[in-house]
């Protein structure tokens, strides 16, 4: 069996059976008051464009902190704009968390129902990259490294509350980590920086994400961090290391739906082979139903689903 042969098997599985449940599981998506996106570079090497050019995959993904009903999407684009994100969640009514990429605040200046919420992780990096450039016997009496430490303790303070209800969480938040992250921009404003060095940048970056790194002061239900977009991503990243480019732009949506399939089913404690069999196994036997009902006995949360699908 040829290479070709297996990737065109590939592209008509997921054009003719699993997009059927990729759709409905983006319909599904609209459900949570929280979700999570991130995108990373990928090249394609037949996408009608010169050679080398860069082409994105985007994840969308349930918000981490519920706890069953998990969903991750990817979707294939040739560009990084705005009117990806803009239609993958048209019509959305919720709070979307990302990183400080500026599309996603455009999106929220233009959709009234949008709010963007910020990631910790990524403030607290840019911060790690300028302490590391400081002489290690120098660090303690440095700006950057009270500021590490004040990061520190919210992270601290907020890994307490992971077992707590969306209410609860919401409380202590309120009462316990409000005033170390008013605290922490307080500081940050009293600071001179420079803007050509790395702690200018990071200082920079922090104060003018402050508004959407409150966002999760305000909500039990968002994430402090955009980790979990980061770790749902981190599957295709490293099988991007091994084949290095997708060849077509077909290929590319047909990775896009199986990617999506493969670690939904993972995010929700299923064993993906298993689980994709069985919906190849029934999902053509619906080819010709008008009612898409059937589709509820298929998600990965399904009762009805097969026990050996299941990991222990």
């Amino acid at each position: 069996i040829t290479r070709q042969n297996m990737a065109n098997w590939c592209i008509r599985l997921a054009e003719e059976y699993l997009s059927i449940l990729y759709d409905h599981l983006h319909e599904e998506l609209y459900f949570y008051h929280v979700i999570q996106a991130d995108e990373t570079p990928v090249l394609v090497n037949h996408d009608g464009r010169k050679a080398g050019s860069k082409s994105w995959m985007w994840v969308y993904r349930s918000g981490h902190l519920y706890q069953d009903r998990q969903i991750v999407l990817y979707e294939y684009q040739q560009t990084r704009n705005a009117s990806h994100p803009r239609e993958f969640l048209k019509g959305y009514d919720g709070i979307c968390v990302t990183d400080g990429y500026q599309v996603y605040h455009t999106l929220e200046k233009e959709l009234e129902e949008l709010t963007i919420a910020g990631c910790w992780v990524h403030c607290r990096r840019r911060f790690d990259e300028a302490l590391k450039l400081i002489p290690k016997s120098c660090q303690k009496e440095s700006n950057v490294f009270l500021l590490m430490k004040q990061i520190q303790a919210i992270y601290r303070e907020e890994g307490k509350l992971k077992d707590l209800s969306s209410d609860e969480r919401l409380k202590q938040r309120q009462v316990v980590i409000r005033p170390l992250v008013d605290a922490f921009f307080a500081y940050l404003k009293t600071i001179k920086v420079s803007k050509k060095d790395k702690f200018g940048d990071a200082v920079g970056y922090a104060l003018n994400q402050e508004k959407y790194l409150r966002v999760f002061l305000t909500d039990g239900d968002i994430p402090i961090d955009n980790n979990a977009s980061e770790r749902a991503i981190r599957g295709f990243c490293i099988g991007k290391k091994n084949w290095q480019m997708i060849d077509t732009i077909n290929g590319a949506k047909t990775s896009a739906i199986i990617y999506s399939i493969v670690e939904t089913a993972k995010a929700n404690n299923l064993k993906p082979f298993n689980y994709v069999q069985y919906l190849l196994e029934e999902l053509p036997q619906h080819m010709d139903d008008r009612d898409c009902s059937f589709l509820e006995d298929l998600l990965p949360w399904s009762e009805k689903l097969p026990a050996e699908i299941r990991k222990a």
